[in-house]
């Protein structure tokens, strides 16, 4: 069977976000408000004192994938970390989490962050997360292709990355003149997103190449992947995939629910503090704090 083609490419281009950030979206942007299971995908850079304060999140995941610089993350358990350059946080939300994600070095951080759906028995679990450092990533390489595994299995290499949603997510790099071939479990909807360089991708090789900051969707049949790098500079992509939940999607910014009536739950649930959101009536990040003055 030939390989899965590409169905639909958008540019991701620059919008403001959180307090003062800078977004390329390509999932959760009006042309493609879902891609289930996947929510939004962020292309995100940002510069001190700018950054994501105190924020909530229901009902999905969050996946934050350094590329540049470092993030330091607090939430209203106590929870707080840093997470810096290929390094990877994998946040359950669940039934609710309130936190704060801000700049933690010098310049512009640079990462990805993506949103996937819960299913609705698992919308109200308790959150939880999973922090990996870049040097617990799996990696493989073999003839001009390097991959890191975030989740899934690559090149005989596999993640150790617990995802309740099935997701596969891999952080490719191919050099001049390689050539990719890359299984794609076939129940899995799949996207491939341009980090660097120009490739060419799909079933066949004479095709035009892609460049930065492409998301590309690709079609639910044919066997995995082929990417091609035909340029003089190194290519780098994510291809990421996951086992789609055909369940109703109600949404109301950072809060991801089934019905209208859990929306409306949610939002009654945030302004009272109860059902999951208790500790958020008196918590405020050291970042918000230190914004407040």
């Amino acid at each position: 069977m030939p390989p899965r083609s590409i169905v639909k490419k958008f540019l991701a281009r620059p919008q403001h976000e959180g307090f003062g950030a800078v977004v390329r979206r390509s999932i959760g942007r009006f042309e493609l408000r879902y891609f289930d299971p996947f929510l939004v995908l962020d292309e995100f850079s940002v510069s001190a004192p700018a950054g994501f304060p105190d924020h909530p999140h229901r009902g999905f995941e969050t996946v934050t994938y350094m590329l540049q610089g470092a993030v330091t993350h607090e939430d209203f358990e106590g929870h707080k970390g840093t997470i810096k350059t290929g390094d990877l946080q994998w946040m359950t939300a669940g039934r609710g989490i309130v936190h704060s994600e801000m700049p933690a070095a010098e310049g512009t951080q640079k990462g990805l962050q993506l949103w996937i759906n819960l299913s609705s028995k698992h919308k109200m679990i308790q959150p939880r997360y999973q922090e990996i450092p870049s040097e617990n990533i799996a990696e493989a390489t073999k003839d001009g292709i390097k991959v890191k595994i975030i989740a899934g299995e690559s090149l005989g290499a596999k993640s150790a990355i617990y995802t309740r949603t099935p997701t596969m997510y891999l952080d490719f790099t191919l050099k001049q003149g390689s050539h990719l071939q890359q299984p794609i479990p076939k129940s899995y909807n799949a996207f491939v997103y341009v980090l660097e360089g120009e490739g060419i991708f799909g079933p066949h090789e004479e095709s035009s190449s892609i460049g930065a900051h492409n998301l590309l969707l690709l079609s639910g049949s044919g066997d995995g992947l082929e990417a091609w790098n035909k340029s003089t500079k190194p290519l780098r992509f994510i291809l990421v995939g996951g086992e789609p939940l055909g369940e109703p999607v109600a949404q109301l910014g950072p809060f991801v629910m089934n019905t209208q009536q859990e929306i409306d739950q949610t939002v009654e649930d945030f302004d009272n503090y109860t059902n999951g959101f208790e500790k958020a009536k008196h918590w405020r990040s050291q970042a918000r704090i230190g914004l407040d003055y």
